[in-house]
């Protein structure tokens, strides 16, 4: 039963000339100072969410976007702001990208951050998807296996740094601490400082394929899926509570797992989708080609594999695969219950801004929402206070 209330912004300005015959994504440019806005967006954005009860504002890591689609280089940080700008809200890390990290450095601002906020800042990591950043930083992303190699190698060192007063890693890529003399002693372990207040640590991983979801169920990590097709999206709860269950972690169907949409309101589905057509648009125009179609078609198919449709997907597609929620609030409550009814361990529903929508219309759809969908989930309003 959803319980909880979240929002993914992944750190878009405002956006002019959008959807599909607007600026070519390639195309756009900004200066520094338009770039420099979405922190005193996302300070807006937190100061309403907090006030209307929702959970969590969750951020995306990266870097070099000078077309103004993706511009917060450091989630910690600027969790670590928010906090101080804010009463309760909590701002989850959606994801840092671990390849661009030392796992130590990130453990260490990481429980900084949660000693300084109580806790108001959530961990989460991703391997990374684009090699303009992820190959920038000397890591590896073109090769997948490299990629998913050295990342969960990292992972055991985050792991490590969080959960052992002392250790001594070794592996391919990082040994910690190296064996030097030391103050007249051969160094043979390190203790991070700080650790981290609130242990164990819940880390989050978005679910990208089968071997994802086995290796966040091996080390235990929370999972998120967002803008998924219903059947794909079904595919993905199911194997990970499978995983969970083979590696000794049993779970009820949904748990742990935050499940993201995409959603407009207004008085009819019809004045809903014609509203938000131009921004739905403008995120496939940046994202589609990075493979974030995940969308099956009649036959089951995964949209761009042999046979399946490869396009960019209308905002029609995204309604017809419930991916997307538009329309009153009584047609957007019972979508999401439709799904809410099938996954009983499902406590968090996450919105996704669409990245063309402009922060004065995505505040004033939130501000609905919490009015009229929310108090639908009876224990999300009891959360919420």
């Amino acid at each position: 039963m959803i319980k909880r209330f979240h929002v993914l912004y992944v750190g878009q300005i405002d956006l002019d000339n959008v959807g599909l015959q607007g600026t070519p994504a390639n195309d756009r440019r900004y200066s520094s100072q338009r770039l420099s806005e979405v922190f005193a967006t996302a300070r807006d954005v937190s100061r309403t969410m907090d006030e209307l009860g929702y959970h969590a504002l969750w951020t995306a890591e990266h870097h070099f976007q000078r077309e103004g689609y993706e511009c917060l280089p450091n989630l910690v940080q600027l969790g670590l702001w928010l906090a101080t700008q804010t009463k309760r809200l909590k701002f989850g890390c959606a994801f840092n990208v671990l390849p661009m990290w030392h796992p130590i450095r990130l453990a260490e601002d990481y429980a900084m951050a949660d000693i300084v906020t109580d806790g108001r800042v959530i961990m989460g990591v991703g391997r990374g998807y684009h090699n303009r950043e992820v190959e920038t930083f000397g890591a590896p992303l073109i090769d997948a296996e490299a990629n998913r190699e050295y990342f969960e190698e990292q992972l055991q060192l985050l792991l490590k740094c969080f959960n052992e007063e002392a250790f001594h890693f070794k592996g391919k890529y990082f040994e910690c601490p190296p064996p030097v003399d030391y103050r007249g002693y051969r160094l043979k372990d390190i203790t991070v400082v700080p650790r981290p207040k609130h242990l164990p640590v819940d880390i989050w991983m978005p679910i990208a394929s089968g071997r994802t979801i086995d290796m966040m169920a091996r080390y235990g990590l929370k999972a998120m899926v967002t803008l998924n097709g219903e059947k794909i999206l079904d595919d993905v709860v199911r194997e990970y509570h499978a995983a969970c269950a083979r590696h000794g972690r049993p779970k009820q169907l949904g748990e742990d797992m935050i499940w993201g949409a995409g959603l407009y309101l207004a008085s009819s589905q019809e004045e809903a989708i014609r509203r938000v057509e131009p921004a739905h648009d403008e995120r496939y125009k940046w994202f589609a080609p990075f493979g974030f179609v995940r969308y099956a078609d009649d036959q089951g198919r995964t949209w761009g594999t042999p046979g399946a449709p490869s396009t960019i997907p209308s905002i029609r597609d995204g309604v017809k695969q419930k991916a997307w929620f538009c329309g009153t609030p009584a047609e957007v409550i019972e979508g999401i219950k439709s799904i809410e009814a099938k996954y009983p361990g499902l406590d968090d529903f996450m919105i996704h801004w669409a990245e063309g929508l402009s922060p004065a219309e995505f505040k004033d759809q939130l501000r609905w929402f919490a009015r009229d969908v929310m108090p639908a989930f009876g224990e999300a309003r009891l959360a919420a206070e």
